[in-house]
């Protein structure tokens, strides 16, 4: 129906333009064609003035208008220490291009005006005038001169990359058909190197394992978080065609090029939470964040920092949109103590693994710091069934009581903690599953207390203060029922007496 409504106005409009055009002809024959041109002139020139002065009023009443939503004003001003730069280069080209503007447009219609036709006047014809070709020639060439040194300084500031003895971060944001991944360096504060031949469905950007640096780098989830006052380097690259690496409210706007690296440094001075306070005083994000809920959240409280695309790479063009949430450091060293390193939690052990079978310098600092905290809450526990823990990172050979070469890394921490605590004593326990036969499994399990305590008193720790047990299969922790159970139950104890 609304369609058919559309079509027959349509309809209607063109029969109507007929009519005007036949009444024209009409008019211009009763009253001779020179009569007509002297009314069309007159009413041309006068509608020119008057469409002249709507326009410039509704371009400047819109412009001021829509200012805080459209061009950056009122409650989205920059967000970060560079945008105040670029928002004033913006302000000082637009003064000038909007004096230009105006003078133009009123020039244009009152001149459709001033000079419509009218019987007698000749036209005149100027072929060449020095000094108004100079006007309009030097005038401009100083305003660009103007706008292009202040153009370069600004360049040179906002793109300036970060010098040897800045504090700063760096991040790595890699764009794909449809998605962002970015990379935060894990506590060494490095990126690891990445090579593109390494890319596999397990392995997205190509990280080399081999790189010790690539061992605790960090893939977040879809919420992304920066510290305030922090100055931010980001490695952009993209993985398939062109994108666009684009945080408005922090004036960062960088290709993303397939091959060619690029950087944008930058330093968000709000938190969210304080952007969000200064669009609350503005009524428009006062309205609710969903009109079909009046009583929901209203318009300020909904607003996130944004990464988006700002090139059209795909149909999926639209899911780019990652959340970046800037908080205080300390909020931000709380969410990145969540952070899981990508390579221990994803690759570590598994067949792509190039560094399976060997114990990580990571992975021993890991252990010591986690040994060290399970020896003092032990130590100053109450409870009995606390003083007992698992030496887990011990192996022997099979069937045999030799410690394997790795397993120093943990009875070395063990030593480090019987000297923290010289007048602690220990009993080192083994145990077996009940695969084999019960005596010889309880002989292998004393023989394997038996090695550990002689590691410790080999580097000085005093037979005195070490007992050694073995109790075969006689303790489970589980039923010796599938493998997984089974090896839970082949362990190394040790108890605080």
């Amino acid at each position: 129906m609304t369609a058919l409504i559309i079509i027959l106005c349509i309809i209607l409009i063109t029969v109507v333009l007929v009519q005007i055009g036949k009444v024209t002809e009409l008019t211009a024959q009763i009253k001779g064609e020179r009569e007509t041109l002297r009314e069309s002139s007159k009413w041309n020139g006068w509608l020119s003035v008057a469409f002249m002065v709507v326009f410039l009023v509704g371009t400047i009443w819109s412009a001021y208008h829509y200012k805080n939503v459209m061009l950056g004003y009122g409650p989205h001003a920059a967000a970060s220490e560079h945008g105040g730069e670029l928002d004033s280069m913006f302000n000082i080209t637009l003064i000038f291009t909007g004096i230009v503007f105006v003078i133009t447009t009123i020039a244009l219609f009152w001149f459709a005006y001033k000079y419509r036709w009218s019987e007698g006047r000749k036209a005149q014809f100027i072929a060449h005038d020095n000094r108004l070709e100079v006007l309009w020639t030097a005038i401009p060439a100083v305003v660009m001169t103007l706008l292009v040194v202040r153009g370069l300084n600004a360049w040179n500031t906002v793109m300036a990359d970060v010098g040897n003895d800045e504090d700063y971060m760096e991040i790595e944001a890699t764009a794909q058909q449809f998605n962002w991944m970015i990379r935060y360096p894990g506590p060494d504060g490095k990126l690891g190197a990445r090579d593109y031949k390494k890319t596999t469905s397990g392995n997205q950007i190509g990280q080399d394992f081999t790189d010790p640096k690539n061992w605790d780098d960090v893939i977040p989830g879809q919420e992304l978080y920066l510290p305030v006052g922090k100055k931010v380097r980001v490695r952009i690259i993209a993985k398939d065609v062109l994108h666009n690496f684009y945080l408005p409210h922090f004036r960062v706007k960088m290709d993303a090029v397939p091959g060619m690296p690029t950087y944008f440094v930058f330093t968000p001075v709000k938190t969210t939470a304080e952007y969000r306070n200064e669009l609350r005083k503005y009524p428009e994000y006062n309205q609710p964040f969903d009109p079909a809920d009046p009583t929901g959240p209203k318009r300020w409280e909904k607003f996130e920092y944004e990464l988006a695309c700002a090139e059209l790479c795909g149909k999926g063009h639209y899911s780019m949109r990652r959340i970046f949430r800037v908080v205080s450091q300390e909020e931000f060293d709380a969410w990145y103590r969540q952070q899981e390193s990508f390579y221990l939690t994803q690759v570590r052990g598994k067949e792509d693994d190039p560094n399976k079978g060997k114990v990580l310098d990571m992975e021993v600092q890991q252990r010591a710091k986690a040994f060290s905290e399970s020896i003092k809450a032990a130590v100053e526990s109450a409870n009995a069934a606390d003083k007992t823990l698992t030496l887990n990172n011990i192996n022997f050979e099979t069937g045999a009581a030799t410690l394997t070469a790795d397993s120093r890394y943990e009875l070395d921490n063990l030593v480090t903690a019987m000297n923290a605590y010289p007048d602690m004593r220990i009993q080192i326990a083994g145990h077996t599953d009940n695969t084999g036969d019960p005596a010889a499994n309880l002989t292998l399990s004393q023989q394997r207390a038996a090695a550990v305590v002689k590691y410790l008193t080999d580097r000085g720790i005093s037979a005195s203060r070490l007992q050694a047990a073995g109790y075969g299969d006689t303790k489970p922790l589980a039923p010796n029922d599938t493998e997984e159970n089974r090896a839970k139950n082949r362990r190394t104890e040790f108890t605080i007496l």
